[in-house]
């Protein structure tokens, strides 16, 4: 089952590897992720704030947004092409 894991979460998860105590795989094993999503997180969000990674994500929410829109009219501007097109 695939758990969502809050912004406070990440980066404290991240920070703990910061730290240097204990190893990657050792924080990953503790906070039930695998290596690889850790590693994926700290690409991601290394070195961000809890309030940077809020922001990243609702940045990604609008431009998924903003791109399902486009992708919708230029549906319907071809449509409106094709329908423009035909001789009545």
């Amino acid at each position: 089952m695939k758990k969502r894991f809050s912004e406070e979460q990440i980066v404290r998860i991240l920070r703990e590897a910061e730290n240097g105590t204990q190893t990657i795989k050792d924080i990953a094993k503790a906070n039930n992720i695998t290596e690889q999503t850790f590693y994926k997180w700290r690409r991601k969000y290394g070195g961000m704030d809890v309030s940077d990674v809020r922001k990243l994500k609702n940045l990604e929410q609008e431009n998924s947004k903003l791109k399902k829109l486009l992708a919708e009219q230029m549906l319907i501007n071809e449509a409106l092409k094709e329908i423009n097109e035909k001789k009545w």
